[in-house]
């Protein structure tokens, strides 16, 4: 399957029906799986056997989507879990304990700065902030002993800023770990960050690759490049005694990583994707080729038609060429970024509060990345627990407006906008 273009692969890859069987992927819709023999369901618990027998480790439908979207991303294997905010935990936890340090891309979702800025550090996993435009020099002095892996986002929420994949995952290979990136806005569709040096990818699926904003999830995929033997990472190359003294590394190989995801993390914290919210995830990802191309060329005439209009203090979309990261987002994503365009109404806050309010077409809703446009307050709603001081490091203004661009005819969409700054200017 993998010989297929990235368009065929989202119809087609991960589930090739046999001769008789659903031409449609079905949804095993049940928590347990029998074998005729405990010897058979022993094997499967020692990891000697391959099969399903708890939905929460592992699931036909499950395994399918996972299958799928390792195709997309060019990886080994994938982990489908309840929802972005498990995922990037769980790849984070995988490889860092207590005592470890991160370095962290300031410029992420809200969410995940919380979940790094407090959870993880009160697991006792320190973390660094750097500036996703810091130099080599600002990068490297980020590093510590106990630095463990670095994170970033190909193309942060909301402040759509391009991360320079290359350098970062230099700096972290140079240190002897890995590069996760959250690569949730541009979808496999418009950047494969493994062929730019990343290791570990994240997804929020409920965004793009669900498309419809009818379930919640999120994914891990692993590279199978990064070479886990230095050292650093005991519990992939040592023992685990919770397996019978198994060592991921010599019975999983290159997939040693997103076993031991799936293997430890999975069975204790239990944030397992459901069927039906696989299933749905797959009917999503069917048309998401479609629905990218769609996304970018609106939101590439949106941005250009704010950028014009007076009543616009300024634009942040990359696919501008008076963009900052304009350069960048043609190096990684030359196809496209995504639907998102930030933006501020003249008038500041105020002025966006009506502005919002004067949409009809679009919704104001706490979601992105749905066929349906929608626009957000990001200061006042998703990054709400954020100090004025961790919003600006965050490039997140008070008057930034993020809308999401859908689907929709494009001249209703600016129809739309037009006539709504003509209500907050009033």
């Amino acid at each position: 399957m993998n010989h297929y273009q990235l368009d065929t692969q989202c119809i087609h890859a991960g589930y090739e029906p046999k001769n008789g069987e659903p031409r449609v992927l079905p949804i095993a819709q049940s928590t347990t799986f029998k074998y005729d023999s405990s010897k058979e369901m022993g094997d499967l618990f020692d990891l000697k056997g391959d099969g399903f027998f708890y939905t929460r480790l592992g699931n036909p439908t499950l395994d399918a989507v996972e299958r799928k979207i390792a195709a997309l991303e060019g990886g080994v294997g994938a982990m489908v879990t309840s929802s972005g905010q498990a995922a990037n935990l769980m790849a984070v936890t995988n490889i860092c304990h207590a005592g470890d340090h991160m370095v962290c891309s300031s410029a992420i979702y809200g969410g995940t700065f919380n979940l790094f800025n407090k959870t993880t550090r009160e697991l006792g996993i320190d973390v660094t902030f750097v500036s996703p435009s810091c130099t080599q020099e600002e990068l490297q002095a980020a590093f510590r002993e106990n630095t463990r892996c670095v994170f970033a986002e190909t193309l942060s929420n909301p402040t759509l800023v391009v991360t320079d994949l290359e350098l970062f995952a230099k700096e972290a290979h140079a240190h002897g770990v890995p590069l996760i990136v959250d690569n949730t806005f541009p979808t496999p569709m418009n950047c494969r960050p493994f062929e730019f040096g990343v290791d570990i990818v994240t997804h929020s699926t409920t965004k793009y690759m669900d498309g419809h904003a009818v379930q919640t999830g999120g994914v891990i995929v692993d590279s199978g490049n990064f070479n886990w033997n230095n050292g650093k990472y005991p519990m992939l190359t040592e023992p685990d005694e919770s397996y019978h003294g198994i060592v991921y590394t010599e019975h999983f190989g290159k997939a040693a990583y997103i076993a031991k995801a799936r293997c430890h993390l999975m069975r204790d914290f239990g944030a397992q994707a459901a069927p039906m919210n696989a299933w749905l995830l797959n009917l999503g990802l069917e048309t998401l080729a479609l629905r990218m191309e769609r996304h970018c060329f609106n939101a590439q005439k949106v941005a250009e038609w704010l950028e014009k209009d007076e009543r616009i203090s300024w634009v942040n979309y990359p696919g501008l060429k008076s963009n900052p990261y304009y350069e960048l987002g043609q190096k990684y994503m030359p196809h496209g970024s995504c639907g998102v365009v930030s933006f501020g109404v003249k008038g500041g806050r105020e002025a966006a509060t009506r502005f919002m309010d004067g949409l009809k077409l679009a919704s104001v809703v706490t979601h992105v990345a749905d066929l349906r446009t929608c626009v957000l307050h990001p200061a006042s709603t998703t990054h709400r627990q954020l100090t004025e001081k961790q919003l600006e490091e965050s490039g997140v203004p008070a008057d930034l407006i993020r809308l999401s661009v859908g689907i929709e005819n494009i001249e209703d969409i600016l129809a739309d906008i037009d006539q709504a700054l003509a209500k907050a200017q009033g």
